[in-house]
Formats: structure tokens, C-alpha cells, sequence
């Protein structure tokens, strides 16, 4: 994604795009999975811990990260949804339990979920765990 595209995404999310902020965003974009904070932390050495966490949580506020918890860690990946209330870009999670990375699987997008009436959903996460093919070879 170029950066004006980045700045296109934040535009919609109502996300003034400063330089740190497009630092992460580009970050999780490189990264092609969601990432954990401690991954994110090592990967940028120009911004403080402190710093990486409130842009993450800002990011989350104005839904321009999907968070995913895996069993092991809670990760982050950049949403590239057009709204920023809908999330029209939702799709399945593998978590490895070798490596204990988590992989998107953007062609499969998360079922819809028939809830029992008074139930109201408003998000819904789908992870599989297994052995990634990477993990698989080297068995």
C-alpha cells in the first residue's frame, strides 16, 4: 500500500496520520500477519514501548486494527476496511502451535453466526490452530 493510500485509510478512520502512527501502520502492513506488541516493539526501535501501545489502542478505538487473540498473545493487524464501524474485510486466523505465529487466511472470510433471540453480536473472531506448512516441512 503507498503512503498515500495509508493516509487515504487513516482519512476514513478519522486518524491524524503523524509520522509514528504511519511508522506502525507500515509495520503491520510489512509484516503480512498479525503481529503481538513485543513483536511490533522489536521490530521499531525509533518509537518507545509506551508510545507503540498508544497508537495500537488508538488504532483500536477508531477500528483501524482488527485484534485477534490466539490462545497465546493478543495481535494486531491492520484493517483495510473502507468504514470505520463496519469491518467488510473479516476473515479466519491459523495460529501454529509450533512457532506460534498467526497467519491471515484473507480468502476465507468468518461464517455468519445465527444468534439466539436478546443476543446482539458485534464482532466475531475464528481462529484454527494447527501446523503451519513451514513448521510442516521441517518435521
Amino acid at each position: 500500500m503507498a503512503e498515500n493510500e495509508l493516509i487515504e485509510l487513516f482519512d476514513r478512520h478519522e486518524v491524524k496520520p503523524t509520522a509514528n502512527r504511519l511508522i506502525i501502520a507500515k509495520t503491520l502492513l510489512a509484516a503480512g500477519r498479525p503481529m503481538s506488541l513485543v513483536e511490533l516493539e522489536a521490530m521499531i526501535d525509533s518509537i518507545d514501548k509506551s508510545g507503540v501501545f498508544r497508537t495500537l489502542m488508538l488504532f483500536r478505538e477508531h477500528h483501524l486494527v482488527h485484534v485477534i487473540q490466539d490462545g497465546d498473545s493478543v495481535r494486531y493487524e491492520l484493517c483495510q476496511s473502507c468504514s470505520d464501524e463496519d469491518d467488510e474485510d473479516t476473515h479466519i486466523h491459523f495460529h501454529c502451535e509450533i512457532c506460534h505465529k498467526t497467519y491471515c487466511l484473507e480468502d476465507i472470510p468468518v461464517p455468519p453466526v445465527s444468534l439466539p433471540e436478546g443476543y446482539s453480536g458485534h464482532s466475531a473472531s475464528y481462529i484454527v490452530s494447527g501446523i503451519c506448512p513451514s513448521c510442516s516441512r521441517k518435521a
